[in-house]
């Protein structure tokens, strides 16, 4: 039939730097003019297009503002995260043994003294090198599809077979069974590190010490994946940032202890502390593995954990910790506890202390909101207890943009896109922390209509609703739940996919401010707020 000619095309799309995957097209041409449009499953149809121009807010204004690079959280702190994650790993049975074991190697396999050290300054280097080549298969997946890792963060999956890998680490570090890579690869790369010598052979010792010390390194390193790969922005730079410091900061002893041999006097004997430290972490790991079930459960909306219960897990695993601490209970690989050391003391006081600051969240009170647990703890409106609205603090919000545009337009308002997440630690600290502030909440709360877009809401759209969205880099993105919705009308308007993101507008989508992200200073973020409304005035002067 030749008024139906249907075709498969073949296509990649590449730059001077990388190539996109390549993909396969099908098209139909419809040669009869009384005929509808062929449409051929997987491609975007006119009606898709229809609701894909709907997000599209034509928002202006841009001029009106210097272009300002929207700020992003500091990679150096993520650096930081990562190298105490190596610090303590330093301090657990699998590593803290080998630091003098290893020196002692070096300083006296040598040829000479010189020869010694310049041979554990590479096995440092090779260390981190090693930790750093970890991360790189997620600049891999990074330059396929941008948009992959920061959708890792509200995966409801993902963030289920984290709290699972969690429990498995918390346990392991409990002692009830050994997370180990197979003995052989070990057994393997320390022979050939034996048999090659040289620079190659030191470099495989160094990926010996990674392999056998996975027992203990494996679950912080998790720690460190997990949290790292559930925030938003350039998440492989970030897990590189990360890799590196954990790197570094296990590296440096065996170079320090290397160049300064006399330290080695002062470093503790290895003993039972050692095993006190890894069941301590072992409580850490299980309180955070409720961290990631508390997202999926946060996205879902189960209502499992709300707030208050959360708070309640923590106290009652800082509890046990204490008690732990204190010489009350013990595990499979404590040995018999002849008296309680000033360290075991301190430790259990401050868990303590950390249980009754916990204790407060558990009520309905203004004491409930908890700073330091910002972006940790679920949102205080996701409560046990029935509260005002489903808002921040409070504040009158909506959470459909069609519906705060309508209010805003009707009580002559300006508005504030407050584009969030479910999951966004950044989010949760900017309500408890900045909004909270007096002047902020005046103004938020009188001087807007604020309309919270969440992210990674995964309520599904009616099928009537549903559209393919067809990206700028070619591909098609099917929009199935409202935060995939709120999520492209982000990056189409704004250029921007990371929350939280900020943008005032009057009801005729004139932008009143540059828009911004996380800004943890209230004064900053009051007065440009303060500045949205003065230009709001100038617009529209009938403002009251």
């Amino acid at each position: 039939d030749l008024a139906l000619i249907k075709a498969e095309v073949n296509w990649q799309i590449c730059d001077d730097k990388r190539c996109l995957a390549p993909d396969m097209e099908e098209i139909a041409f419809n040669l009869n003019p009384d005929a509808k449009a062929a449409e051929v499953e997987g491609s975007v149809t006119l009606d898709d297009i229809k609701k894909s121009s709907a997000l599209d807010l034509k928002v202006t204004g841009w001029e009106n503002f210097e272009q300002e690079e929207v700020s992003k959280k500091s990679n150096f702190s993520i650096f930081l995260l990562g190298f105490l994650g190596g610090l303590i790993a330093l301090l657990t049975p699998c590593v803290f043994p080998m630091i003098p074991l290893t020196v002692s190697f070096f300083t006296k396999s040598g040829a000479n003294s010189q020869q010694g050290l310049a041979n554990s300054i590479m096995y440092g280097i090779f260390i981190f090198v090693i930790y750093v080549l970890l991360s790189l298969p997620f600049h891999l997946i990074d330059s396929l599809d941008p948009e992959i890792l920061n959708n890792i963060s509200t995966n409801v999956t993902l963030n289920i077979i984290f709290f699972l890998v969690f429990l498995i680490f918390a346990f392991s570090f409990f002692g009830y069974y050994e997370l180990t890579l197979p003995s052989s690869w070990g057994t393997a790369l320390d022979s050939r590190a034996t048999r090659i010598g040289g620079l190659v052979g030191v470099f495989f010792m160094a990926l010996t010490l990674a392999i056998v010390s996975f027992s203990c390194t494996g679950p912080i390193l998790g720690a460190l994946l997990g949290s790292t790969a559930l925030s938003t922005g350039d998440i492989a730079t970030k897990l590189t940032m990360g890799m590196a410091g954990f790197g570094l900061a296990l590296a440096l002893p065996f170079t320090l202890f290397a160049m300064f041999p006399k330290w080695l006097n002062t470093l503790p004997k290895s003993g039972g502390w050692l095993n006190t430290v890894k069941v301590v972490l072992g409580f850490i790991e299980l309180a955070l593995a409720f961290k990631f079930l508390s997202n999926a459960d946060l996205v879902e909306h189960w209502g499992l954990l709300k707030r208050e219960v959360f708070i309640g897990i923590w106290i009652f695993i800082g509890v046990l910790t204490a008690i732990y601490l204190f010489g009350k209970i013990k595990f499979p690989h404590d040995g018999p506890l002849q008296k309680l050391s000033f360290g075991r003391i301190s430790l259990g006081v401050l868990f303590l202390a950390i249980v009754i600051y916990l204790i407060p969240g558990l009520s309905n009170s203004s004491h409930a909101n908890l700073k330091l647990l910002s972006g940790i703890a679920p949102p205080i409106f996701y409560s046990v207890y029935d509260k005002e609205n489903n808002c921040p603090l409070g504040i009158e919000c909506y959470k459909d943009l069609e519906e705060g545009l309508a209010v805003a337009k009707e009580r002559n308002m300006p508005i504030m896109l407050d584009f969030t997440g479910w999951a966004c630690v950044n989010c949760r600290k900017m309500e408890e922390h900045v909004w909270s502030n007096g002047r902020v909440f005046e103004q938020l709360n009188e001087d807007y209509i604020l309309i919270s877009l969440y992210v990674d809401d995964r309520k599904e759209l009616s099928e009537e609703e549903r559209f393919k969205y067809l990206k700028p880099n070619g591909s098609i993105k099917t929009i199935k739940t409202i935060g995939d919705k709120w999520a492209t009308l982000q990056t189409l308007n704004f250029n921007n996919n990371s929350q939280p993101f900020y943008v005032l507008l009057n009801s005729d989508m004139e932008l009143l401010n540059h828009p911004i992200a996380y800004t943890p200073d209230a004064d900053e973020y009051s007065d440009w707020l303060k500045t949205g409304i003065e230009n709001f005035e100038k617009f529209f002067p009938i403002f009251q």
